[in-house]
């Protein structure tokens, strides 16, 4: 950026600190000083020169880096864990410790995470209006009918007074068990699980295969490799069509 002005909430999404969002949010609470003030104006124009502190923290703009991951079953998304549980980070190299995972796989769950220091980023893919599709094979116990995938469509009652919905198709039958695409919109938790179980069809194994664009291809359980810059935009404009209210947006 050299010495060009930009807008501090940009100035502290470059850092992988959060997002512009919620920058603005921390501006707006006073929580930020720059050059030792308080600044509490959104808009404000820094330079690069400038000193930034969030809290006691000073921040610094970093190279914004963006990973696909195969999380295997056995470890928790999750940076630590009170709880003393492994965590992905107890498997992957230390290069990519200041990363952070969009949205989350549970602990026996497997398959695709992508990891970044983008907060614009992270943001732009997990916020729940943009509506980032995410695609799972399920194994599930006995054997699901039409009328299950119907229901699943409709909408199945998870928690009091929370809905789940997911779009599934049968892809096979594996003796007494099936197995289902699941395309899911929303991000509740242990999602999948709760609605097979409530259907009475309990979750064998789970893998997410895709999030929008971004799929498992050329990956080994456990393995990551890093996204390119052209790939990249590429999902950029992706998530723009889709806060656009764009649904019909073929893979990039």
């Amino acid at each position: 950026m050299k010495n060009q002005k930009v807008r501090l909430n940009k100035y502290i999404a470059s850092t992988g600190y959060c997002s512009r969002r919620k920058a603005d949010e921390l501006i707006e609470a006073g929580k930020v000083k720059v050059n030792g003030s308080v600044v509490s104006e959104l808009g404000f124009l820094i330079s690069t020169n400038d000193k930034v502190l969030i809290g006691r923290e000073l921040i610094k703009p970093q190279e914004l880096t963006y990973i696909r991951y195969y999380k295997p079953a056995g470890y928790i998304t999750s940076m630590d864990d009170e709880k003393g549980r492994k965590t992905i980070y107890d498997i992957l190299p230390e290069e990519v410790h200041t990363l952070k995972p969009i949205g989350r796989l549970d602990k026996d769950s497997t398959g695709l995470l992508i990891l970044t220091n983008d907060g614009d980023f992270i943001n732009s893919f997990a916020h729940p209006s943009v509506k980032v599709p995410k695609t799972y094979r399920v194994c599930a116990q006995g054997k699901l009918t039409l009328n299950d995938l119907t229901l699943m469509e409709k909408g199945i009652e998870i928690e009091k007074g929370q809905i789940a919905y997911a779009f599934a198709r049968i892809i096979d039958f594996e003796g007494k068990n099936t197995v289902l695409e699941m395309v899911l919109y929303q991000g509740l938790n242990r999602q999948i699980r709760k609605m097979l179980d409530i259907l009475g069809h309990s979750v064998i194994s789970l893998k997410r295969i895709a999030m929008g664009p971004v799929d498992l291809q050329g990956l080994k359980k456990g393995q990551f490799k890093y996204i390119k810059p052209k790939q990249i935009q590429q999902i950029k404009a992706y998530l723009k069509k889709l806060e656009r209210g764009k649904n019909n947006i073929s893979d990039v």
